[in-house]
């Protein structure tokens, strides 16, 4: 569930719009000026968000509200707070199959300030979220620096995660820790083209897996065991660029692989286009496969010290089509905007070695993920 929450999280910043058709073209790429000249660094926008998002797919169901409000101060530093609500229904395969369908609620704080010195932007941030079987604290402090002129932008990036893991029927209790390491890079390539490269590395330790999850070994159940050390790394290379004067195009792909030895590819293109001045429509296709974990099995044919039957360490594929339309509701120049936005994915998951125990046939299923915010600069 922690992996879902992550995805419905994510939702793109609105792309501003500006009456000047060279502006309205860079904005599109990212805010990349279109005369390619020199720009200082920025801090974020003062901003105020409120968003209410669906998840409906496998049998589980989450929805819930979520809150960010950011206000700059002095010119050089910002400041930032949100608000994330989770309630879960869960009927999902791995629950029926073993256990009885739950409901329950996750809630997350997260609190950040950015700090402009010249051309670096430095960004210290902290979250704690909470269930009932369930808490995790995390903090991260991430480093841009402009060099060659405003051309290029490196960045550097760190988070420390900390989480209590329980079960609220046998009083278990254990905990883990992950580390995350990022570098990236932004380049401008012409006035109307941008292309960004970004690695990142992830160590965790401590309790990997559910302490409600079994294994099955010849037909039996048996409780999960995964390893308590993991290491993964991930690079993604992504280009942006400006067709005519109101559209652009996107172009992205994603290699992950670890140390319990999986692979998995992730590839995406995707349209952005403003119709008029206050419309703004963007569509994406993606494509996922991932191959199993060393320990994986969908039935073992024998006990081993490792062994896990988690259908997210299986051989799958997903490809997910999605589109958002942006509204500009109010605008005063220089002193306020406001935006409404709505995103809708489709999601089908396909899995090669992970079995419906009900029909003995390869688990499949369609996800949809649902996102309606309104948001304010100011």
């Amino acid at each position: 569930m922690r992996a879902l929450r992550g995805q419905l999280a994510q939702r793109g910043e609105p792309l501003r719009r500006s009456v000047v058709t060279r502006a309205h073209v860079a904005g599109l790429v990212g805010g990349v000026l279109a005369g390619g000249a020199a720009h200082a660094v920025n801090l974020p926008e003062d901003r105020a968000e409120a968003l209410f998002h669906v998840y409906d797919g496998g049998g589980v169901k989450a929805t819930g509200p979520a809150l960010l409000v950011r206000k700059s101060m002095a010119d050089r530093v910002s400041l930032s707070a949100s608000y994330y609500v989770d309630a879960v229904s869960n009927a999902s395969i791995d629950v029926i199959t073993t256990a009885s369908p739950f409901d329950e609620r996750r809630t997350e704080y997260g609190l950040g300030a950015d700090y402009v010195y010249q051309d670096s932007l430095i960004t210290l941030s902290t979250s704690h979220s909470k269930e009932p079987d369930y808490v995790a604290d995390g903090a991260s402090l991430d480093l841009s620096q402009d060099v060659f002129g405003g051309m290029t932008t490196v960045s550097l990036g760190f988070s420390r995660g900390s989480d209590k893991v329980g079960r609220s029927d046998t009083g278990f209790f254990d905990s883990a820790r992950h580390w995350r390491y990022r570098l990236g890079v932004t380049q401008i390539l012409t006035p109307r083209w941008v292309a960004s490269a970004n690695f990142e590395m992830v160590s965790d330790s401590g309790y990997l897996g559910s302490p409600y999850r079994s294994a099955r070994v010849f037909g039996a159940a048996v409780p999960e065991r995964n390893p308590r050390t993991r290491s993964s790394r991930a690079v993604k290379f992504r280009t942006v660029g400006a067709i005519g004067t109101a559209g652009a195009v996107h172009a992205e792909y994603r290699y992950f692989w670890d140390t319990w030895d999986i692979q998995a590819h992730t590839a995406e293109v995707g349209y952005s286009r403003y119709f008029g001045e206050a419309w703004l429509g963007d569509a994406y296709l993606r494509y996922h496969t991932q191959s199993n974990a060393l320990f994986y099995s969908d039935n073992a044919r024998t006990e081993t010290t490792y062994i896990s039957r988690n259908r997210q360490l299986s051989s799958f594929n997903s490809i997910g089509l999605g589109g958002k339309v942006s509204r500009r509701l109010a605008k005063v120049p220089g002193e306020y905007e406001i935006k409404a936005h709505a995103t809708y994915e489709f999601k089908r998951f396909k899995y090669s070695d992970f079995t419906d125990v009900r029909t003995g046939a390869p688990y499949a299923f369609n996800a949809n993920v649902f996102q309606i915010y309104v948001s304010a600069t100011y």
